[in-house]
Parts: C-alpha cells; sequence; structure tokens
C-alpha cells in the first residue's frame, strides 16, 4: 500500500511535522494543514485516499470537518485525539469518523490503522446466490451495494455499509463486538468497542431502530422477521 495519499491536519507544528516524517517513511504521499479551513481546501484538492484530522483545529474543528468530508465523498476518516475522553471519540465517530487514535500514538499503530481502513474499502464484498435480501421495510441488495426502506434509498458510509452487510449475513445471530471488529474494521487485535456502539447506532438513525438489537453482554443481531 505504499504512495497513499494522506492529508494529515494538525494544528500543533512538532506533531505534524514527526507525524508526517513517520508516514513519508512508510511510503505515503502526505499533504498537511494546520487549521480546519486549510484542511478543507487540501481535502478538495487533493482528494486523499484516508484523511487524518486532530480534533481541536483552529478555523473549523475536526468535528465540522470531518462532517463536510463525509458529505462531499467516502474518503475513511481517522480522528486524532489528545484525549481518550468518551465524549470527544463518541463525537468524532458520530460525525461520521471510521476509527480514531488517541495522542501520543505510536507510528506503527498509526500506519496499521490507516493500511486496514483502506484495505477495508476497497475490498470486494463477495457475492452471493440471492442478491436483495429484504427485512420488514428494510431492502438490501447486495449485488448493487444499495439499501431502501420503505422504498426509499438509504445513504450509508462505506463503514455503516459493511457493518449492516455482515448483519445480513447473519440474520437473528448474535454478533460480538469482537467479532464485527475483526469482520468490519480489520483488527486483528483489541479494539475499542466503542467504534462499534457508536456506528450501530448511526446505522439505526438510518434504517430503523428496532431492526438492529441489543444483546445486554454479547453485542447485537439483525432481527430476522419483520
Amino acid at each position: 500500500m505504499s504512495g497513499l495519499r494522506v492529508l494529515l491536519v494538525e494544528d500543533d507544528a512538532v506533531i505534524r511535522e514527526a507525524t508526517q516524517l513517520a508516514l513519508e517513511r512508510n511510503g505515503f504521499t502526505v499533504t498537511t494543514a494546520a487549521d480546519g479551513l486549510t484542511g478543507l481546501a487540501s481535502y478538495r484538492a487533493a482528494r486523499p485516499d484516508v484523511a487524518l484530522l486532530d480534533l481541536m483545529l483552529p478555523g473549523m474543528n475536526g468535528v465540522s470537518l470531518c462532517r463536510q468530508i463525509r458529505e462531499e465523498g467516502p474518503t475513511p476518516v481517522i480522528m486524532m485525539s489528545a484525549r481518550a475522553d468518551p465524549i470527544d471519540v463518541v463525537l468524532g465517530l458520530e460525525a461520521g469518523a471510521d476509527d480514531y487514535v488517541t495522542k501520543p500514538f505510536d507510528s506503527t499503530v498509526l500506519v496499521a490503522r490507516i493500511r486496514a481502513v483502506v484495505r477495508r474499502m476497497s475490498r470486494s464484498v463477495r457475492p452471493v446466490e440471492s442478491a436483495v435480501r429484504v427485512f420488514g421495510p428494510l431492502e438490501v441488495d447486495r449485488s448493487a451495494l444499495e439499501v431502501r426502506l420503505a422504498g426509499r434509498p438509504v445513504e450509508l458510509t462505506p463503514t455503516e455499509l459493511r457493518l449492516l452487510l455482515c448483519f445480513v449475513d447473519s440474520p437473528g445471530t448474535v454478533l460480538t463486538r469482537d467479532v464485527l471488529l475483526e469482520q468490519v474494521w480489520d483488527y486483528q487485535w483489541g479494539g475499542d468497542s466503542r467504534v462499534v456502539d457508536v456506528h450501530v447506532q448511526r446505522l439505526r438513525t438510518k434504517i430503523g431502530q428496532d431492526l438492529i438489537e441489543t444483546v445486554r453482554g454479547f453485542g447485537y443481531k439483525l432481527r430476522s422477521t419483520a
């Protein structure tokens, strides 16, 4: 995955330079910006393969920048936060971020996260014999990668779509957070379950609150009948 184009938006000059050097040593092409507005302009000009956004940015904060990027395209977004405060994490994920890292971070971890998010976005979806699955008012066309609710198209991010397809492939089966982290986020190591929880909630707001059921102490399952 050398040659990936990364947009890095970080207002701390020391962190920005150190992160840029680390990414370039791993073969990435890095565009940097020191504030949110410049970051948005850089995103529109460079159209990177992945965007790394600090949560606290001058001009336009990372949450607002993430929302704007999400409105304009499917570019994977990883948020960077100096704190592991649950509120910070949830704000970034609810804005549409695909993942997050907490500063200070090891450069090898960051590189692994970048490669994982790009790999899963580009991974082809395996075909199935019955392309269209129906769950009450929800229709999922796996071959066309289209989702409709009561006949109307539902716009999902790539991560939300992969999450929904995991449920569609195993209706009525409880999927643990660890299983979802491995299948959707490509984590071969332990990840933060908040990533799963926030994305499930985002998915519920788009396809209906009752279709995905919480099984306390275990995980989630898609209701197999209307």
